[in-house]
């Protein structure tokens, strides 16, 4: 199996072109083969019980706990479109069907630039970036989530603050992988002909043009096994309640008491002003 593909320049010089389509298929692999696997591992190894709610703790939470902001949803789901329809418009015609995707590709491109830049702003301003940080106690309360989960005497970890520890890591992972894949797709624009700019292929030498087209293909390659396992956990029945608070902006209140710890994440009404 071959990871790198090379080609010769008009002086006879062995340059990189891009990655070997080879590794589309092994990061579709991978992505089927951890749906499996955890789906497995859930089935048959995890022990833990779901902890009782206490009932008189529902009392003083809010029927309907605000999660996400309008602002917020939007911007999710613009994002996933087009990132969807990047890695369609991207690696279908590496599979073989042919459309007349270049136009689509980059016009998606500019939309996920924009919807990054917009979050980056909202993000840091209005939501606050501390939610999103991953402290020691954050992975000795996942070391100890995992030893009970699997019968093993363990101290109770907290409960979660905003967003679990799952969550919080696929999103560092996106973050590196889609700003990877922006910037190398800015640049990659250049090669060809926009409303944008003009069209400039001598801007970078040949070896520079591989390495770019390199660590784009290697980064789109990867948000293919990252895609899959979230549209996975997004889907499975333990975790839909989290899915649909991307749509309706809410969750209930037995989910927030059963999965949140109140000093971390203050319960605020839905529909109620301040959801930092």
């Amino acid at each position: 199996m071959n990871f790198l593909t090379w080609g010769t320049d008009p002086w006879g010089q062995e340059v990189l072109i891009r990655i070997s389509w080879d590794l589309l298929y092994v990061a579709s692999v991978l992505g089927i083969l951890f749906v499996g696997a955890h789906a497995v591992w859930l089935a048959f190894f995890v022990q833990e019980e779901a902890e009782a709610v206490d009932e008189a703790a529902l009392a003083g939470v809010p029927e309907k706990v605000a999660r996400h902001s309008l602002a917020s949803r939007v911007f999710h789901w613009v994002m996933a479109a087009a990132m969807l329809a990047l890695l369609l418009t991207g690696f279908l015609p590496v599979i073989g069907i042919q459309f007349p995707w270049v136009t689509i590709h980059w016009v998606a491109g500019v939309v996920l630039t924009l919807s990054v830049i917009y979050h980056t702003i909202h993000a840091t301003f209005w939501l606050g970036l501390s939610a999103m940080l991953v402290g020691p106690k954050d992975i000795s309360d996942a070391v100890s989530r995992f030893k009970r989960s699997i019968g093993q005497d363990a101290p109770a970890p907290r409960k979660h603050g905003k967003y679990p520890l799952e969550n919080r890591l696929y999103h560092h992972a996106i973050t590196l992988t889609g700003g990877l894949v922006i910037v190398t797709g800015i640049l990659m624009m250049f090669r060809i002909d926009t409303p944008l700019w003009a069209r400039d292929p001598y801007i970078f030498t040949d070896p520079t043009w591989g390495m770019i087209y390199v660590v784009h293909g290697l980064s789109a390659v990867s948000l293919v096994t990252l895609v899959i396992a979230h549209i996975y956990f997004g889907i499975r029945p333990e975790k839909r309640w989290i899915t649909w608070s991307m749509v309706w902006g809410w969750i209930d209140r037995r989910h927030y008491v059963e999965h949140h710890d109140p000093e971390q994440w203050a319960a605020r009404s839905e529909g109620s002003s301040g959801q930092r």
